[in-house]
């Protein structure tokens, strides 16, 4: 027997699991205790704690009764590159002529770690505004200004009048591209602290944690190393001194959604950028409901959410792992449930269903990027995705966010969904947050499949949204994100429901979802 049946069979098999309540809720909690326990030290991509959850998961579909739909039983392989920043023995200067003025790494700027980092880079600094790409609807910040040679400076956003997916499209794949095309060599980001999510204190502590990107260089978004940064908004006026402008006027524009023009910070900047490369497998775990119907059987609906972390604390302060109860201990909790749902129920679906849980979210969505590009079904056979990240089962649910919805038929079919269910679709509140390229759906999105995300709503100037302010200052990505927070336990198998129902809209639907005409991405798929 393989090893990791083995351990599969084991878990499976604890007495604790044995001897839980059968309730749904209680079943749901007892997925999010377990991933989110000590055992499994924060799921790092890569790690044996992530092995373990894995592990875990494959057991609780095979016991479901599901096929396994991996290349190597319920399990895909994927390798990366795990690039580590030594923040210590690095070093970032402004220069102007013969000035130096030595930047602060951690307090000042953040070295990147998602692409490989050039060593040491010395190169002139340009402001391009919002550093959009989207050359198809004539908006291109990187096309205004001579780029070759320097390190391009933006800030998060854009102009109200384009549509949040969009913005959020072209912070993908696109920025680099379109660095690269222009001869940059690297690239800083800004924020606005209004829409920042976490305090820059925090991002400072999660920046000792690894980087990763996929080992093959086919799937990589930069075709060679770069400088890749970002920049303290706090201490961000230092980029703009010597260039006639401030960042507190660029910060009112953006703030309020106005267009941007790009100008020469006449300063350059010089880095020495300590870094060292090494490999690491994990896994993505996919695990099979067959279809009824001996046509549309054929195609695969995909139901994602991550199953990794952030891992071990390496501060040196608090408490030892990561735990990502919410993020995203919960979304796997809930595919779990739904398949387990699935799988009993007398009537299966028409369509053939795929239960993924994706490795490497935390790291740029690597896992689903891996698996939507090259899966372990016919590529042409998946033609929908459905994703669960975070979703937030803190107050009741009363309506739900589907990013995408306005993209696709498959969002007719989450309205129908809500509808049938009493609940209301509303609006991203946040579109500057980028949320449709940050969760594993946009992967799918990118190889042409009509794909959606998942959350609990809430609207801007609600308590619910001061619940998710206060949740994602305080808790997201740290290590508060535990066991003993106040979660809506009932309301996650309301929503649960909620998924089922949307995933058997898109199984049984005559024909398959379909990019509306209207769409930007219908281009990904033709």
């Amino acid at each position: 027997m393989r090893p990791v049946l083995v351990l599969c069979a084991a878990l499976a098999a604890t007495p604790a699991l044995a001897a839980a309540p059968l309730t749904d809720e209680a079943r749901w909690w007892g997925h999010v205790e377990t991933l989110a326990g000590p055992d499994f030290e924060g799921r790092l991509t890569g790690s044996p704690g992530h092995a373990k959850a894995a592990a875990y998961a494959a057991g609780q579909f095979k016991a479901y009764g599901l096929q396994p739909a991996g290349t190597d039983l319920y399990l895909q392989p994927v390798t990366f590159a795990v690039q580590r920043i030594d923040a210590a023995r690095s070093s970032v200067a402004l220069t102007a002529g013969s000035q130096t003025t030595p930047l602060e790494v951690g307090p000042d700027i953040i070295l990147g770690a998602r692409i490989p980092q050039l060593p040491a880079v010395e190169a002139p600094l340009v402001f391009i505004g919002y550093g959009l790409h989207l050359p198809e609807i004539g908006v291109d910040d990187f096309a205004r200004q001579d780029l070759k040679g320097k390190i391009a400076v933006y800030i998060n956003g854009g102009p109200g009048e384009i549509s949040a997916a969009l913005k959020s499209h072209s912070r993908g794949t696109q920025t680099w591209r379109a660095a690269e095309a222009a001869g940059a060599v690297g690239l800083i980001s800004l924020s606005s602290p209004k829409t920042a999510e976490v305090p820059w204190t925090r991002n400072i502590e999660n920046s000792v944690q690894p980087g990763m990107y996929p080992a093959d260089p086919t799937l990589q978004d930069a075709g060679a190393p770069k400088f890749s940064a970002s920049f303290n908004p706090a201490t961000a006026e230092k980029l703009f001194a010597r260039s006639g402008h401030s960042f507190a006027q660029v910060l009112a524009l953006a703030d309020a959604a106005k267009p941007i023009e790009g100008f020469d910070l006449k300063v350059g900047l010089k880095a020495d950028v300590a870094a060292t490369v090494s490999a690491v497998t994990s896994q993505n775990v996919v695990a099979k409901l067959p279809g009824s119907d001996p046509t549309l059987a054929a195609e695969h609906v995909v139901i994602t959410a991550h199953i990794d972390h952030l891992g071990l604390n390496e501060t040196g302060k608090g408490a030892p792992y990561y735990p990502g109860a919410m993020d995203n201990a919960s979304g796997v909790a809930s595919v779990l449930e739904v398949a387990r749902q699935m799988a009993a129920a007398r009537v299966k679906p028409k369509r053939s269903v795929l239960f993924v849980l994706v490795t490497a979210e935390e790291k740029g969505l690597l896992g689903s990027k891996y698996f939507a590009e090259r899966p372990s079904v016919p590529k042409g056979s998946v033609v929908a995705g459905l994703n669960m990240d975070m979703a937030l089962p803190l107050w009741p649910l009363t309506s739900v966010i589907v990013l995408g919805a306005d993209e696709s038929t498959l969002g007719d079919a989450a309205r129908a969904a809500a509808k049938a269910q009493g609940l209301e679709v509303v609006a991203d509140p946040y579109p500057d947050r980028n949320s449709f390229i940050r969760s594993d759906q946009y992967s799918f999105i990118r190889a042409g499949v009509p794909a959606l995300a998942f959350k609990f709503g809430f609207k801007p100037g609600t308590p619910q949204a001061e619940i998710e302010k206060a949740w994602r200052s305080n808790r997201y990505h740290g290590l508060a994100d535990d066991l003993t927070q106040p979660v809506e336990r009932a309301e996650a198998v309301k929503f649960n429901a909620y998924m089922a129902a949307v995933i058997l809209q898109a199984a049984n639907a005559p024909k398959r979802p379909a990019w509306k005409d209207t769409s930007f991405f219908k281009r990904f798929a033709d």
